[in-house]
């Protein structure tokens, strides 16, 4: 079992937050997070560039590069893999395990609202595995997604708990590390699919959903914090920027300049079996 694979079976589940750059995957290191994701709406958004539509791959790429030697575990979302050609998506992989990477995100929603059929998803992760044996892949199904976020509802079985689970189980059987359900909230759905499953649930943490401890208590193994700590970033941004605006006082703790620069400055590999050592400050 690798390091990463063993923070889904530790005492605790794995809390997972996504960095969308170099300086938000340094401060999160910087707080003792042994692993860090990858969010591909950050990712996108931050290249000027739609989400979901595969159009991301040399920025995704890109960013683990300069992410794969950090002083953390790194698992990248790649979205569906940027192909539905499975040799094409374990050529992705190969490329991201090259560069320092432990884990990928491979998702079955596609931008039009619709879903991979679960046999080309499972082709992929096959592939995937075939070509990089080692790399946690996390295989995610969107079945459950546009039901709480108001995106694309055309989803065949959106919301269905048999749909979920007959996916996920392909998925399971290509070889996939662990599953994962966003938008999944409901305890009672949440609990009977860890009882089904024989690899670890990730769950994607929502402030209107349960907090960590419960999710914990139902046995997610995974948490993840997925696109929300860009999109509040975003937001302190936009609200910071009008109340200048509005002549008001602005609030809340930022990093100083110099708390930034010390972000970029390069860092060791961290040991694999430890959580990275780091100062923290109010700022980070």
């Amino acid at each position: 079992m690798t390091p990463f694979a063993a923070l889904h079976h530790a005492d605790a589940p794995l809390l997972l937050p996504n960095a969308w750059d170099h300086a938000s995957a340094a401060g999160l290191a910087a707080q003792g997070f042994a692993a860090i994701g990858t969010t591909s709406l950050g990712v996108a958004a931050a290249a000027g560039l739609p989400d979901g539509s595969a159009a991301t791959r040399d920025a995704s790429l890109a960013l683990a590069l300069a992410l794969g030697n950090g002083p953390f575990l790194l698992s990248v979302d790649a979205e569906g893999g940027f192909s539905d050609d499975p040799a094409e998506v374990a050529g992705v992989a190969r490329e991201l395990a090259a560069v320092g990477a432990v884990g990928i995100n491979l998702e079955d929603g596609r931008a039009d609202g619709t879903l991979v059929p679960a046999e080309l998803h499972a082709a992929k992760i096959a592939a995937v595995k075939a070509a990089v044996p080692g790399l946690f892949v996390n295989a995610r199904t969107d079945t459950h997604w546009p039901a709480t976020h108001g995106l694309n509802t055309r989803r065949p079985g959106k919301g269905d708990g048999r749909e979920t689970m007959r996916r996920l189980d392909v998925y399971q059987q290509a070889g996939a590390d662990g599953v994962f359900v966003p938008g999944l909230s409901d305890p009672a759905r949440i609990a009977a699919l860890v009882t089904a499953l024989d690899v670890p649930l990730n769950i994607l943490y929502s402030p209107t959903g349960p907090a960590v401890p419960a999710l914990a208590d139902l046995g997610v193994r995974r948490i993840s914090l997925g696109s929300l700590l860009y999109r509040r970033a975003l937001g302190a941004a936009l609200e910071t920027a009008a109340l200048i605006r509005a002549g008001r006082p602005v609030e809340g703790v930022a990093p100083t300049y110099a708390e930034v620069q010390e972000l970029g400055r390069p860092s060791r590999p961290a040991d694999p079996g430890h959580a990275p050592a780091g100062r923290t400050s109010p700022g980070r």
